[in-house]
């Protein structure tokens, strides 16, 4: 391996040190729903998200508060010796991909099946530390 190539290795595994991920596989809920929720903690602090989870009313907020708790617990067990309250978190990115949908069958009129799809998805949710404000020049 060349010398450009390990450092640019090094720095890519420097990188991924100070950011956890954790995800969750076939979450019995609609992609569409899981999204709503996905947009509204993106890019916000990790205390701030939890709050927002806890008291949201929306079903898929649940399995969304669960995820987001582990990947606080992924974070702390890379980051030994830190708490996740001392350190400012964000959530970095949440990604929610459509999974396998269970296939149904609907009665419907006159003796006929409708086919429904019950949806499923993935969740992955990544977590990293807030890059630091630049100091602002008082003039």
């Amino acid at each position: 391996m060349g010398s450009r190539k390990r450092i640019a290795a090094e720095k890519r595994k420097e990188a991924k040190k100070a950011v956890a991920v954790a995800s969750l596989k076939k979450v019995p809920t609609s992609p569409r729903k899981m999204r709503q929720i996905a947009d509204t903690i993106r890019g916000v602090e990790v205390e701030r998200a939890l709050g927002l989870l806890r008291f949201s009313t929306r079903h898929a907020s649940k399995p969304m508060e669960k995820l987001l708790m582990s990947a606080i617990a992924n974070w702390e067990a890379k980051n030994e010796g830190q708490k996740a309250g001392d350190t400012k978190l964000i959530v970095k990115t949440v990604m929610v991909d459509e999974s396998t949908g269970l296939k149904r069958m609907l009665p419907a009129p006159q003796g006929r099946a409708y086919r429904m799809v019950k949806r499923s998805n993935h969740v992955t949710l990544v977590v990293d530390t807030a890059p630091a404000q630049p100091a602002e020049n008082k003039a």
